[in-house]
């Protein structure tokens, strides 16, 4: 039987933004925190590098504001980056008041006036301004937020819940647009119970698993993207789509990035016989940004017809590496490579979406009610190439602005009325999930080979071609039969996919992550890629 849940505020994502938000708001709000699969299924337990911020006495503002803006290609939105960064420094003490156990620098930078904490620098940066748990940054924050929201009485956190759609006002035929709340698969009973709430925050991460090799974790579908495009929200630069130069390559690795911080430390990339080849591409060698490091890589495999390049930080002491990256050192050797002694073997994979739903400073979207934070959002701070650990920030930030705001409207929002119970009676139970998998796989396989580092506008007119085939073979499917989180997913990802590649052939030029060969040039003036949905999708 399905159920109806009442809450002041529901969080759909249990990672690095929906927790934020939920510890940030008042205490007698009754708050939901949705998890689709276990709590630490997100992709925050699984970032390694660090939150980058202005910290030390030798950094300023105005420094990582450049960087970012240099790493984004000319498309940064300066208000969004200096937003952010003015922030940042704020967020962190408020994760370190929460407990977060961050590495502390050691006695001699102490002594010197620098942080209390040791800062690391990735590609980039110019100055060292990653605060970082060893090299398990996003389990350490992840493990001591969770435990913090699990102290709160107001604060309800439910596994197994998959979000199937949002409910607004125009979508039950009443006049307004407000968001009410959600309709959610709870995975233990089969059932999709309908929740109420006076405000619905989008924390559902990015959509990389629409790429076949990602870094992320099985979760990472566009959730939060299609439910808001379905809602009516408009979505920006959905074509920039980061791929981590170095993950594990290995047939028995799962999705296992090796962290930036190893060459902000030190690491070399190389080829079989040893040779390096970064210089041939950027004067910053393998400190280079995200998008000039994967291309050059993918532009190796692809020359050379290899399977994977190297990266090597042997050169570096034993105990440094231990002591600095212990659980890239223990992961690696669980697959037979001791990297005290020998290379890494790494490819590129898909690991974050720059662009998402379009909100404001505040977190808002374009429908009342409904906010999304995260990397589910598109705040203008990434531009057309992430700068290396400014995404945790952009959590915290955003969740902190969106917490504030939700505050600010307590006592003008009541609660929505009755709402309808989902009509599951003109479907039936499926005997045909053999489809879902094989258009899930497909989907995959077509959107790395054409949507992926390099693109032609032949490639983009094959996906488009096929994703719209998926998409109506999948809205039949979802008509006759009874949800489930493969479908549901799916869904998602094949609509997500669609945006994301008809925004790729809008941009005629090359510029940051979107490299194609028919226009390998960049225009003079940068301009976002917006796409607003029809009056109403459903």
């Amino acid at each position: 039987m399905s159920q109806h849940h009442q809450h002041d505020v529901l969080i759909i994502g249990s990672g690095a933004a929906g927790l934020t938000l939920a510890l940030t708001l008042p205490q007698h709000l009754r708050v939901a925190v949705l998890s689709k699969g276990d709590l630490a299924n997100g992709s925050t337990y699984w970032a390694q590098g660090g939150v980058a911020a202005v910290l030390d006495d030798t950094d300023t503002i105005e420094s990582h504001v450049a960087d970012t803006l240099n790493a984004g290609g000319g498309l940064c939105r300066e208000d969004a980056v200096r937003f952010t960064v003015e922030h940042s420094r704020e967020a962190i003490q408020w994760l370190i008041e929460q407990g977060v156990p961050f590495t502390r620098g050691d006695e001699h930078e102490r002594e010197d006036g620098g942080f209390e904490f040791h800062l690391t620098r990735e590609g980039g940066h110019s100055h060292r301004r990653i605060i970082h748990a060893a090299d398990a940054t996003g389990a350490a924050i992840f493990n001591t937020l969770l435990q913090q929201a699990r102290q709160r009485p107001n604060i309800e956190l439910l596994e197994q819940r998959v979000a199937v759609d949002l409910i607004t006002e125009r979508k039950l035929g009443r006049s307004g647009q407000r968001c009410l709340g959600a309709y959610v698969l709870n995975r233990h009973t089969g059932e999709v119970d309908t929740f109420h709430a006076r405000f619905v925050i989008l924390a559902t991460g990015g959509a990389a698993k629409v790429y076949l090799y990602t870094s992320n974790a099985d979760g990472a579908c566009g959730d939060g993207i299609a439910m808001a495009w379905r809602a009516g929200c408009r979505v920006g630069n959905l074509e920039f789509n980061q791929f981590h130069p170095t993950c594990l390559y290995h047939p028995q690795a799962k999705n296992f990035l090796i962290t930036e911080a190893l060459r902000g430390e030190g690491a070399q990339l190389k080829l079989a016989n040893g040779e390096r080849f970064m210089s041939r591409f950027d004067p910053r060698e393998e400190l280079a940004p995200r998008d000039i490091v994967a291309r050059a890589i993918d532009h190796e495999m692809k020359r050379l017809g290899i399977d994977c390049v190297y990266l090597d930080i042997s050169h570096k002491p034993a105990d440094f590496i231990k002591t600095h990256f212990p659980t890239v050192y223990e992961r690696c050797l669980q697959f037979g490579i001791d990297i005290t002694r020998q290379p890494i073997p790494v490819v590129p994979a898909a690991h974050y979406t720059c662009g998402g739903v379009v909100i404001d400073s505040s977190g808002h979207t374009d429908v009342p009610g409904l906010y999304a934070i995260g990397e589910t959002s598109f705040t203008g701070l990434h531009g057309a190439n992430r700068l290396a650990s400014n995404s945790l920030l952009e959590c915290f930030v955003y969740a902190r602005s969106a917490a504030a705001d939700i505050v600010a409207q307590l006592d003008s929002v009541n609660m929505p009325g009755e709402l309808p119970t989902w009509d599951a009676s003109q479907v039936t139970d499926s005997d045909e999930d053999v489809i879902i998998a094989h258009n899930w796989d497909e989907l995959r396989r077509f959107m790395w080979d054409y949507v992926g580092i390099v693109r032609t506008n032949k490639r983009l007119q094959r996906a488009q071609h096929r994703v719209r085939l998926l998409l109506s073979e999948i809205d039949e499917f979802y008509s006759n039969y009874k949800v489930s989180r493969d479908l549901i997913e799916l869904r998602n990802l094949a609509q997500v996919a669609e945006l994301m590649i008809h925004s790729a052939m809008l941009r005629h030029e090359s510029r940051g992550l979107h490299y194609t060969l028919d226009y390998p040039q960049q225009l003079p003036e940068a301009h976002d890629t917006i796409l607003a949905p029809p009056t109403f999708v459903d």
